[in-house]
């Protein structure tokens, strides 16, 4: 008898361990399934404001921007690809597994933690125009958004550094947001205590500033997939 207790025990707990594993399984099929397929792909290739560090996932800008791009009408799936503490190397390192074949649009969000650890402006100008290019050479449209160095460096420092993102965009012909965090950086009730991220709040500002950009960003990937 007890022995057979114990099978049985066994044999329910198996029961349990297969049915979460198949809810495991069922999450990103769901998701994978809930995608029509007319709908755009856009990735969001960015650092720690990109990944929503200090915020839920459900509040990070991917998130906030598919919702509100949803709420406009417009059919897309934004992803997440954002790596925390990721410089502009980083990025262009990763590039090629961040953003797979089928994406239809990609948003740069990098250069954050160059500027922060002193990184030559040069070193980032190189990864950035490394990543531009090969979006470029895969025909994927990009939106660029810019980034400035804290005021604390010296002057020369900052204006070699933000003078990077203007310049490559022009260059390779992108989409360009001038600063990410337009109307939130030194705003402290938009911030998180490091003074850094933004609170859900802040990303919602982000949001909103970037999205007519955004917009452009599915008008030109809407061209391109219809090649």
């Amino acid at each position: 008898m007890a022995f057979g207790v114990a099978t049985l025990a066994l044999r329910a707990l198996g029961f349990v361990v297969a049915l979460l594993c198949l809810g495991i399984a069922a999450a990103p099929m769901a998701q994978a399934q809930s995608a029509t397929p007319d709908t755009l792909r856009i990735v969001a290739l960015g650092d720690s404001l990109t990944a929503g560090l200090g915020v839920a996932q459900n509040e990070a800008f991917p998130a906030q921007l598919q919702r509100a791009l949803l709420e406009k009408g417009h059919k897309v799936e934004v992803i997440n690809a954002g790596v925390s503490g990721d410089t502009a190397s980083g990025g262009l390192a990763r590039l090629d597994w961040s953003v797979p074949d089928g994406v239809a649009g990609v948003i740069v969000e990098l250069g954050a933690n160059d500027a922060l650890r002193g990184v030559d402006p040069d070193v980032t100008r190189k990864a950035l125009d490394g990543i531009l290019s090969r979006l470029k050479t895969r025909d994927i449209p990009v939106l660029l958004a810019g980034m400035r160095a804290p005021r604390n460096l010296s002057p020369e420092y900052a204006q070699r550094f933000d003078a990077i993102y203007p310049a490559l965009a022009a260059r390779h012909g992108v989409i360009f947001y001038p600063f990410f965090l337009e109307g939130v950086a030194a705003e402290r009730n938009l911030n998180q205590r490091d003074g850094i991220h933004p609170t859900a709040e802040g990303v919602a500002v982000i949001v909103r500033g970037i999205l007519p950009q955004v917009e452009e960003l599915l008008a030109r990937a809407g061209k391109q997939t219809k090649r």
